[in-house]
């Protein structure tokens, strides 16, 4: 049996869906649907069972869950904009420690989701302690975790592998609302305004020319399920493309799907001036040293596949 956590959620569902397509249907979810509309993400999946996040542990430590043969730990709270520590840490950090704790024990296959929020604002992004700085509280949750693994690393025997996704965008978002990607949204205000707006300059970066590492969903599944293949590798990974693109070409790709629009600037928010990320890009020289050699779709590709999915 193979474990989801946040699996109802966005990366979480696509991870199952790439699961299934190789026929693996032993999967139990993990998650918390207080937000019942999530439920959606599973219709269409096939799971063998499902288990509340706050009811986890007990089956999990009363050995009422056998042959576990690998976790896939996306299960987080990912607001960027939520500044409530305690609720941050217990989420991000406790729970994941434990989880850790469990695997690591009992030598099952733990890969987990991490994020490139861990960088802050640097201009270089590699898995090295010189280059974390995060900028928020949910970018420190996923510091914490990451450094505590780190830690214990060197002692463990079985697979622990960390992913710090950086932009992801793509099918079965839509739940998260706010936080939902810029494609998300864009492809919205063209069908509602025919607008697609954009922040104006920051950092000395021009209108929309503010450049993020935007990864599509698919290939962020693809990543997990080859660390899945490889149990003989451990560490933390970059998962992005390795390109640097602006909001201005996510725009443009929406635009061109639609056939119609205009981007229009707005004011930046004052709330998000000393936590926003202006430029992010994966260093990948650690992931393909693994040998990792899966191919990323560029922005233009991942806007096509996933609009045409969004808009059906």
């Amino acid at each position: 049996m193979i474990i989801v956590t946040g699996g109802a959620g966005f990366i979480g569902s696509n991870i199952i869906g790439a699961l299934n397509a190789r026929n693996i249907k032993d999967i139990l979810v993990v998650d918390d649907l207080t937000n019942g509309y999530k439920f959606k993400n599973l219709v269409g999946l096939t799971i063998s069972d499902y288990l509340d996040k706050d009811s986890f542990f007990e089956k999990l430590n009363s050995n009422n869950l056998k042959n576990i043969t690998a976790v896939l730990h996306q299960g987080a709270c990912s607001d960027t904009t939520q500044w409530n520590g305690k609720y941050m840490l217990e989420n991000n950090y406790e729970f994941s420690k434990n989880l850790f704790l469990y695997c690591t024990q009992n030598k099952i296959p733990f890969i987990y989701a991490s994020s490139a929020a861990i960088y802050g604002n640097n201009k270089i992004f590699k898995e090295e302690l010189q280059y974390e700085n995060p900028l928020n509280i949910y970018g420190y949750s996923k510091f914490l975790f990451d450094s505590y693994v780190r830690q214990n690393l060197a002692k463990i025997k079985s697979q622990v592998i960390g992913l710090r996704y950086f932009n992801v965008y793509g099918p079965k978002e839509n739940h998260k609302a706010k936080m939902a990607s810029v494609a998300f949204h864009l492809n919205n205000q063209i069908k509602e305004t025919q607008k697609a707006k954009l922040f104006v300059g920051s950092d000395g970066f021009g209108n929309g020319e503010q450049k993020r590492d935007f990864i599509y969903v698919e290939d962020i599944a693809n990543v997990n399920l080859w660390f899945l293949d490889h149990k003989e590798k451990s560490g933390i990974f970059n998962v992005g493309t390795g390109r640097a693109q602006t909001f201005n070409d996510v725009a443009n790709a929406v635009i061109a799907w639609h056939k119609k629009g205009e981007t229009e600037y707005i004011p930046f928010p004052e709330n998000l001036a000393t936590a926003y990320q202006s430029f992010t890009q994966a260093d990948l020289a650690s992931l393909r040293l693994t040998g990792c050699d899966i191919q990323f779709c560029t922005v233009e590709q991942g806007i096509k596949k996933y609009l045409d999915w969004l808009n059906k």
